[in-house]
């Protein structure tokens, strides 16, 4: 199959699903992103669910908690943190879930978000879990008001600061929580090493017979989800979601303000 088959496929089920089958996807995508916001109900399932993994549920020897609402790099920073600690270092990451921030904060766990730019975030989840652009705006903002109230107990790291330099994010960490974490460094040749392990994790995760899957949820930009996204833009600019994307834009401004 090549790359042009790939980008039609990919176009045909994200943009044309049917009735049938996109309903039920939004209706589960809602669900999500509104349960996985609250501790009280979020915690218990994850601690079930994910009872076998250390790096999904914040506990008290948890080092750092690396958090970040859904496509927001932090495969990028938790493997990029990773790779300068010199001793065994235990972080907590890829919940995608508010509950996760707001107990890691009660615990007094040192905890770093990553924020990206609403839109942005919004056309890659309208592409990755084929939904409309109304509910990832939606969950965004939940996601990132709950935070609201205990910010000062968070470091926030927009996705342009990391993606540029996320040295001083980490020396942020430090110096909030008086951690002594090995400062990863921002070099072009150390970033690549990065990229690299995102490759080797993403041919691990997904078969070479999932190719819609696989391209759809890669942990790095593909052309494919890119041109995909430009024609789901159109949708998201839509007059009826003025409203979320004002409020998208206020919040994203007043967390990294």
């Amino acid at each position: 199959m090549n790359e042009k088959t790939y980008s039609i496929q990919l176009a045909n089920a994200a943009i044309s699903p049917t009735p049938e089958r996109s309903r039920p996807r939004e209706v589960f995508y809602r669900f999500r992103y509104l349960i996985n916001a609250y501790p009280a109900l979020y915690m218990p399932w994850l601690r079930y669910h994910h009872r076998h993994l250390i790096d999904r549920i914040v506990r008290p020897d948890t080092d750092l908690v690396i958090e970040a609402f859904g496509r927001t790099g932090t495969t990028f920073a938790n493997l990029a943190f990773l790779s300068a600690q010199r001793r065994r270092v235990r972080t907590v990451h890829h919940t995608h879930a508010a509950a996760q921030v707001l107990t890691a904060v009660r615990m007094k766990i040192p905890t770093l978000v990553i924020v990206r730019e609403p839109e942005a975030v919004a056309l890659s989840h309208m592409a990755r879990h084929q939904v409309p652009a109304g509910p990832p705006l939606v969950a965004w903002i939940r996601f990132h008001e709950r935070l609201l109230a205990c910010r000062k107990s968070i470091v926030f790291c927009s996705f342009d600061q990391m993606t540029q330099n996320f040295t001083p994010a980490i020396e942020r960490v430090n110096e909030k929580f008086r951690t002594s974490f090995d400062v990863w460094q921002h070099t072009r040749e150390n970033e690549a090493e990065i990229f690299d392990q995102i490759k080797i994790r993403n041919r691990g995760r997904f078969s070479d017979n999932a190719e819609v899957e696989r391209l759809r949820a890669f942990a790095l930009p593909t052309p494919e989800r890119e041109a995909l996204k430009q024609k789901l833009r159109a949708q998201l600019q839509d007059a009826s979601l003025a409203s979320l994307r004002e409020q998208a834009k206020n919040l994203y401004q007043n967390l990294l303000g």
